[in-house]
């Protein structure tokens, strides 16, 4: 039984929250341009970040018909090689798929495996499909289901999305524990009557000071120890 009964379902973001996306995509931009220096190699980082914003911030305002995550990975991809004077196919489709080979962060895995030994676990991201089951298979992780923003057709913080979680769970929204290292995610959550949960990550995007959520944990491993699964 769980020691938090008003608790049905645990409902987490992925990237950034559970792997390090930007890290990874480091990776690639390096793989692809091994003398690239730091400087440089975080400039293409944010070409990248800068154009899937840019183009999710088009859905969400439905100036652009929903394209999966896997298109603007590539496109962001192109983006960032056309910058870099690289033209070859081969290299910007691996290039694109880097941002499906992220490590975890170190407390990820463990701390997923003990709190899904005490309540259903539920991935909710913005990745496409496809992508999830690489991502999850890449970096171990555990879920009990994943549910992708491809389903709704649109991006978090979009309301649709939370609401395939919603409606996975068969159960009232303030029943689901939304965590996540994005304060905008959680917001969207709330929106939709979620509780909440933020988690300390390197990247991410922090409460500001008029955010209320339910729970802060340092880490996840902190978060797990919170919940009562240990």
């Amino acid at each position: 039984m769980s020691s938090h009964p008003d608790i049905d379902v645990i409902v987490f973001d992925i990237l950034g929250t559970m792997v390090d996306e930007p890290s990874g995509i480091r990776r690639g931009i390096r793989t692809l341009l091994p003398d690239i220096d730091d400087a440089r190699t975080s400039e293409l980082v944010e070409v990248w970040y800068r154009h899937v914003d840019e183009q999710q911030q088009e859905v969400l305002a439905g100036r652009r018909p929903y394209s999966d995550s896997t298109v603007i990975d590539l496109e962001a991809a192109t983006r960032v090689a056309a910058e870099a004077g690289v033209s070859d196919a081969d290299a910007v489709r691996s290039l694109a798929a880097s941002g499906q080979r992220l490590e975890p962060w170190p407390d990820s895995v463990p701390a997923l495996d003990r709190i899904a030994s005490r309540f259903p676990v539920v991935g909710l991201s913005n990745a496409s499909r496809s992508a999830l089951t690489r991502i999850s298979a890449h970096a171990g992780l555990r879920w009990h289901q994943v549910l992708s923003a491809e389903d709704a057709h649109n991006y978090k913080p979009h309301p649709a999305v939370y609401r395939l979680a919603i409606a996975n769970a068969g159960c009232s929204p303030d029943r689901l524990l939304m965590v996540a290292a994005h304060a905008w995610d959680l917001r969207g959550a709330q929106a939709v009557g979620m509780r909440t949960a933020y988690v300390e990550r390197p990247v991410g995007d922090p409460p500001s000071a008029i955010d209320a959520f339910e729970l802060h944990a340092k880490s996840l491993d902190d978060l797990a120890m919170r919940l009562n699964a240990t």
